[in-house]
């Protein structure tokens, strides 16, 4: 099962009320199936779309993991990333600054990123 991230949303109390009466009516087993279900709604309507930008920018979709081995044969064959991910990435703890600069251009996620402060911080993320 893909990893999960919590979330916090703020919701006025009419419609919170309107979401407790689907649940109390049997609609849904609480207020997370609900807010699940609406998100999943919302994400389908709009699948054309996501899939429209995920193909043309050429993104990388799901739990993406970079480690010092693969950024190493980066660098040894003299290239440079520009990471496009929708998901989650991880940059590995046995990556350090130096190797991240030499090795990544730029990072875009869309979802979490899950790195050192300081390898953030290098890469003003």
């Amino acid at each position: 099962m893909a990893e999960t991230e919590k979330i916090t949303i703020n919701m006025n109390v009419v419609d919170l009320g309107q979401v407790d009466l689907l649940v109390e009516q049997g609609f849904y087993s609480n207020r997370t199936d609900f807010i699940k279900t609406a998100i999943r709604n919302q994400i389908t309507s709009h699948s054309k779309v996501i899939e429209k930008v995920i193909t043309d920018k050429a993104y990388l979709i799901g739990v993406t993991y970079y480690d010092r081995k693969t950024l190493e044969q980066v660098a040894e064959n003299n290239k440079v990333l520009d990471i496009k991910v929708v998901g989650m990435l991880v940059l590995k703890e046995d990556i350090d600054v130096e190797l991240v600069r030499k090795t990544i251009k730029s990072i875009q996620v869309f979802g979490v990123f899950k790195a050192s402060p300081e390898l953030k911080k290098a890469l003003n993320q």
